[in-house]
């Protein structure tokens, strides 16, 4: 599951990016992000920004803190 780990670690790394830049704004830009790519029909990057909203929504995952 090498693939599912880089994926997380995308997820997190983007999402921590987001919030050193835009604070508490950080999950407006990321959604503002996934309707961007929503347009252009890409989906696998849309699952990737909905990712990212859950992380920054959520927080992370037990095997996300690493």
């Amino acid at each position: 599951m090498p693939d599912d780990q880089a994926a997380r670690s995308d997820i997190k790394s983007a999402a921590m990016t987001l919030l050193a830049q835009y604070g508490e704004d950080a999950e407006i830009i990321a959604t503002l992000r996934a309707a961007e790519v929503a347009a252009a029909g890409d989906v696998e990057a849309l699952e990737h920004w909905d990712a990212v909203i859950d992380f920054l929504e959520n927080g992370p995952d037990s095997d996300q803190l690493n």
